[in-house]
């Protein structure tokens, strides 16, 4: 299953599951980013980190290593 960060600009996808049991998966669930919801990669800073994306109507920038835990399908 490919993760957010593997999306290309423009792109939309749905939430499969959050991958850890740390603060930082913890901190990523509580920001909306829940299995089921859908999400749309709006763009990346020059050097690629961060992912500004488009979740339940707010605009979010996480770190290309946290957009990596998170698994997401068509």
């Amino acid at each position: 299953m490919p993760s957010l960060d593997s999306l290309p600009i423009g792109s939309s996808a749905r939430v499969a599951a959050v991958s850890g049991t740390d603060a930082t998966s913890l901190r990523l669930l509580e920001m909306g980013l829940t299995p089921g919801v859908s999400v749309q990669v709006v763009g990346t800073a020059p050097l690629g980190c961060p992912v500004e994306l488009l979740v339940r109507g707010y605009h979010l920038s996480i770190r290309r290593t946290e957009a990596a835990r998170i698994a997401v399908s068509a």
